[in-house]
């Protein structure tokens, strides 16, 4: 049953992307017509995007396959004062090369999703530094910061909760609110932008940038935001013991990429299934209905969609088929993972605690050994119990490859180089 007029109320609504909607009624409205230019902005602050920015680029997909026109901005200029919503800390601040690299990076995922152009209703890419690193202090001040009340800043939370905590809250990052709300007024002059979208934890920064609009004299501003993910156990989102799930296939590859989808948690595949995917409702309902073991069925589907839309089908059917191979047939896949390990460091000896560490599977010398005490690690799916042990050419597969395996689910193959 439809409760908005719009498609992409719709299609966000009954997929579970909406938290909150400043006018849901005008937004609904707007969208009805094919009206709705939307941005949503990210900081470059590392070379790659991770699975917490998959929401709010999925979102962005759907609008433009419901009639919107998306717009991607990049924090060329924001990255440059660090935004404090949820940190503890100031972030570090980056030199104006490393941004602009980072920038680089990040912006090819993008255009797997959307279609770029110079179409009504093709995406469009923007840095922010092309209007903030020229702005006047002393003019911004008085154009722009008269229309801020400190009294309101300090109740948002990016900045309540630092203060609450006692932890230092930079002068530079105080003013990240201000300089979000002008990016919203400037690209709603500058490019008809109407609706801001992000994460709930961006709603205070969006609703003051549909302030300022209307005291800056622009046209009426929306903003929507998604929920914050949260994994059935109480987990983040996006979150590992190895650290984040990148989205660039250089920082993290598709195969993992795939195994972090296949790993998800029983209670989360339909939800998962309808947020990162473009699955229609119908197939996504019959995944949702199996039971017991045929429920890995589903999470293998929702692995190799979400993978496909990152690194393409090649890719994703190429981790299925090697997780198939690896797990299901116990063979040797050699589209594993692998480390290139120069062959005479190999056959003077490599020991097994520093084989892991540099294998990317354990953190440190001392986890990997923690590991070995638990049972938890083998090579060429031999259980290592000495921490002591040494891999050397002898270890060498058929194949020119020694497995190293961390638990059931990690594979890392090394090649002698």
């Amino acid at each position: 049953m439809r409760s908005h007029n719009s498609d992409f109320l719709n299609v966000l609504s009954e997929r579970g992307f909406i938290q909150q909607i400043s006018d849901a009624e005008g937004l609904d409205r707007l969208a009805a017509a094919g009206e709705v230019v939307c941005y949503i902005g990210y900081d470059c602050t590392g070379p790659s995007l991770h699975v917490g920015h998959l929401l709010s680029i999925m979102m962005l997909h759907w609008l433009q396959r419901t009639g919107g026109k998306p717009i991607t901005l990049m924090g060329g200029g924001t990255t440059r004062v660090g935004d404090p919503s949820g940190k503890d800390e100031t972030r570090k601040i980056l030199p104006i090369e490393t941004i602009n690299a980072n920038k680089t990076s990040i912006q090819q995922v993008f255009s797997r999703f959307l279609t770029f152009g110079d179409g009504q209703g093709d995406a469009i890419m923007v840095d922010n530094a092309e209007w903030l690193a020229p702005l006047n202090y002393i003019e911004f001040l008085r154009d722009v910061g008269r229309h801020f009340s400190v009294n309101r800043m300090i109740a948002m939370d990016s900045a309540k909760l630092r203060l609450e905590r006692e932890q230092e809250l930079s002068f530079i990052e105080f003013n990240y609110q201000i300089l979000q709300s002008y990016d919203y007024v400037e690209l709603a002059r500058r490019y008809g932008c109407n609706l801001q979208m992000g994460g709930s934890d961006q709603w205070g920064n969006i609703v003051n940038g549909v302030d300022l609009g209307r005291r800056m004299g622009t046209h009426q501003l929306y903003g929507l935001t998604c929920p914050l993910l949260m994994t059935a156990s109480g987990a983040k989102m996006g979150k590992t013991a190895a650290g984040a799930v990148w989205l660039n296939a250089d920082s993290l590859a598709p195969y993992d990429y795939w195994q972090y989808w296949r790993n998800t948690e029983d209670a989360d595949v339909g939800r998962f299934l309808k947020l990162f995917t473009t699955l229609p409702m119908d197939e996504i309902a019959r995944l949702e209905r199996l039971e017991g073991a045929e429920i890995n069925e589903a999470k293998k589907v929702l692995a190799t969609e979400a993978t496909a839309l990152v690194h393409g089908s090649e890719e994703a059917e190429r981790a299925a088929a090697t997780a198939q191979k690896t797990f299901a047939e116990g063979a040797l896949a050699t589209t594993l993972p692998t480390v290139e390990i120069a062959e005479a460091e190999i056959a003077a000896g490599l020991g097994v605690l520093a084989a892991f560490v540099r294998a990317g599977l354990a953190a440190s010398n001392g986890e990997a050994r923690r590991a070995v005490s638990n049972n938890a690690i083998s090579v060429n799916d031999a259980r290592i119990t000495d921490p002591q042990a040494v891999i050397g050419s002898a270890d060498i597969t058929a194949e020119g490859v020694i497995k190293l395996s961390w638990g059931k689910k990690k594979h890392v193959l090394l090649k002698p180089a």
